[in-house]
C-alpha cells in the first residue's frame, strides 16, 4: 500500500518534527521539573521491540524516583511513583520524548504500543503480527479503552489496525487521542507487568 510504505513516514516526520519545535518549551520545563523533583537521569530509556521485532531504545521522561531500601534494592513502584510522576502520566507529558523516536524512524505516530522486550516470549504467533508495522505513540487500543481493556482485547485492536492501516484511520486515531489527552479520559498510570500476561497464558494452557 502506497500510504503505509511512503506517505505514513512523511506524515510521521512532518508531525513529529512540528511537534518537537512547538512543544520544545514544554519539554524543556518538564525536564527541569523532572530533574528537581525526581532526580537524574531525566530521560528514562528502555529497550522495546519495533517493526519486525527489531529492538530499539525508547525514550520517556522519568516518572519515578530511584529510592532504595537498606539492601540497595529499588522500592516498589507504588512507593517510587510520586504525585508529580502520576501527573506526568495522567497528562501524557512523560510520552513527549517519544517524538524523537518517531522522527528518527523507530516509531510512528499511530501503531500498536511498543511493550517491553520481556513480553516477547508470551505472544502467540497471531499476536506477533502486531510487529508487522512500526509501534506507535498512540494506537487503536489506546483510543478504545487503554488500561480498561484485557490483554486479548488490546491485541485484537492491534491486529485489526495492522490489517487495515490507512490515512483516514490514522487521522481518526490522532484526533481521538488528542481529545482523550485534553479530557484526561482513560489515560493510563503505567503498563501491566509481563507476569500478568504470563499468568494469563499459563491459565489458558
Amino acid at each position: 500500500m502506497i500510504y503505509q510504505k511512503y506517505v505514513k513516514r512523511i506524515l510521521d516526520i512532518t508531525l513529529s518534527g512540528a511537534a518537537i519545535i512547538v512543544l520544545s518549551p514544554v519539554m524543556g520545563v518538564t525536564a527541569i521539573l523532572v530533574k528537581k523533583k525526581l532526580g537524574s537521569p531525566v530521560i528514562f530509556k528502555q529497550k522495546r521491540p519495533g517493526k519486525d521485532e527489531k529492538i530499539f531504545t525508547m525514550y520517556k521522561f522519568r516518572t519515578m524516583t530511584d529510592e532504595r531500601d537498606e539492601k540497595g534494592d529499588l522500592l516498589p513502584d507504588s512507593v517510587r511513583l510520586k504525585k508529580f510522576g502520576k501527573m506526568l502520566r495522567s497528562t501524557s507529558l512523560d510520552e513527549l520524548p517519544e517524538l524523537f523516536n518517531i522522527f528518527n524512524g523507530d516509531m510512528s505516530i499511530v501503531g500498536p504500543r511498543p511493550l517491553a522486550v520481556v513480553y516477547l516470549p508470551y505472544y502467540t504467533e497471531k499476536e506477533r503480527k502486531r510487529h508487522n508495522v512500526k509501534p506507535g505513540l498512540t494506537g487503536l487500543a489506546q483510543v478504545n479503552g487503554r488500561n480498561a481493556l484485557t490483554w486479548e482485547q488490546k491485541f485484537e485492536y492491534d491486529l485489526h489496525y495492522v490489517s487495515e492501516v490507512s490515512f483516514f484511520k490514522d487521522i481518526q486515531i490522532i484526533a481521538k487521542t488528542f481529545l482523550k489527552v485534553i479530557t484526561q479520559n482513560n489515560i493510563g498510570q503505567g503498563e501491566d507487568s509481563p507476569q500478568s500476561l504470563h499468568i494469563l497464558r499459563e491459565n489458558v494452557k
